[in-house]
Formats: C-alpha cells, sequence, structure tokens
C-alpha cells in the first residue's frame, strides 16, 4: 500500500488513480490526521507526502516517520511545489528518498514509485558484507553505516548511493548511470536528483567529504 498526503482533492486523487492503474495498491490522505489512522490500520510500503498541509508541515511528518519504529524505514518520495534547492536538501537531509516538484508528469511519478518500491523490496542476499573506503564503512545487510567510528546516519537513498559508489572505488559514473542503477529509473537529462543526494552525502561526511569526487563533464567517483 502507498500512501499520498495531499490536501489538494483534484491532485489527490488523479494521483491515486494513476498509481491505481499502473497496479500499484494507492490510498489517499487529506492531511495527516487521516493518515496517521491509515497507518493504524495497515503501514505503508511508501509515502508520498506534499509539505503544505492544513494541518502540519510535510516536513514534520517526515521527521515523526524516520522517528517511528515501524515506519522508520518505508521509503518516503516528497511531492511538492516547492522546488528550490533548499527546500529540496532540507527534504533529503531529513529522511526523504526522492523529491519530485509539481506539476510532476504521472508517468514519471509511476516511474518513481514503482523504483522506491522495488529498492524497498530488494533482498540483501548478494550485498557484501561490509563496505570500507578510509573511515568510511557501511553494512548493507544491516543498512548501517559508521564514519571514523561514530554512527553516521544516511538515508535510505543516500546510504544506496554511497554504497553504490564504495563497491566500485576509483571508477566514474555518470548522472544518467548513477539514477539507473541506484534509483532504478532512466530520466533524460535536466535532473538535479543526484547532485542534491551528493551535496548532502558530503555535507555530512564532513572533513571527508573529499572522497566522492566530482569528474568535472563526467559525473562522480569514491576515491580509490
Amino acid at each position: 500500500m502507498v500512501y499520498y498526503v495531499e490536501d489538494d482533492t483534484n491532485i489527490r486523487e488523479l494521483t491515486v488513480y494513476a498509481l491505481t492503474q499502473a497496479g500499484i495498491e494507492a490510498r489517499g490522505c487529506a492531511d495527516d490526521a487521516e493518515f496517521q489512522k491509515a497507518c493504524k490500520e495497515e503501514l505503508p510500503k511508501a509515502v508520498l507526502l506534499d509539505i503544505m498541509l492544513p494541518d502540519t508541515d510535510g516536513l514534520a511528518i517526515l521527521a515523526r516517520i524516520r522517528h517511528s519504529e515501524g515506519l522508520r524505514d518505508v521509503p518516503v518520495m516528497m511531492l511538492t511545489a516547492k522546488d528550490s534547492e533548499l527546500d529540496t536538501v532540507r527534504a533529503l537531509d531529513g529522511g526523504a528518498d526522492d523529491y519530485l516538484a509539481k506539476p510532476f508528469g504521472m508517468m514519471e511519478m509511476v516511474s518513481r514509485v514503482r523504483a522506491l518500491l522495488r529498492r524497498s523490496n530488494r533482498s540483501a542476499v548478494d550485498a557484501p558484507t561490509k563496505l570500507e573506503v578510509g573511515p568510511v564503512v557501511l553494512w548493507p545487510s544491516r543498512r548501517s553505516a559508521t564514519l571514523d567510528g561514530d554512527s553516521l546516519s544516511l538515508t535510505m537513498r543516500e546510504f544506496d548511493l554511497l554504497a553504490f559508489l564504495m563497491r566500485f572505488p576509483g571508477e566514474v559514473f555518470s548522472r544518467e548511470t548513477l539514477l539507473r542503477r541506484v534509483w532504478g529509473w532512466d530520466f533524460d537529462g535536466g535532473s538535479r536528483t543526484v547532485d542534491v543526494h551528493v551535496q548532502t552525502i558530503r555535507s555530512k561526511l564532513g572533513d571527508h567529504s573529499r572522497l566522492i569526487q566530482t569528474v568535472r563533464g563526467v559525473g562522480y567517483r569514491m576515491q580509490a
């Protein structure tokens, strides 16, 4: 079940209809109260959140999800008219796994939701036991990370991106390749998604931010 928290009835119903037509079970919630009630009835496999809601801020709902025992690992995508880079960074740094600004195309929205569901259901059988580059250590099966021995808090998408780069230290990947391999969907240019996620990961790495190197005109690589 995918929940979409959106107070605009037309947008909410159209989005839920598009997801349902694509074979994805979905339910709309007009506000936070309705969303909380729905979660008590059935836990979601993914959540789509608007930022501006009548009873609370979408970022506040996101923060509660990330601190909730039953919901903390549920992938969240923000769907909002706010498309400034600052709002994007706030959402991603707050724990969102993806971000799509209104007005959005229904086909792209469905594709991204499918990618969220695929990645949240992905088996960890083939994942390496541990990834280590310098002071950064990741345990994919446990989805935990440390930096200089201290716990490193990462969103689901940040974890997946960092883990992917750490699996291939020294190898350069274009933004398009990262979107396809990490996000699981194709996008024909113009996306800042990868750049924003790299920016938030670097901010969390602090003094070790240079471990993720920018290759001008190409993409990114993890320092070998």
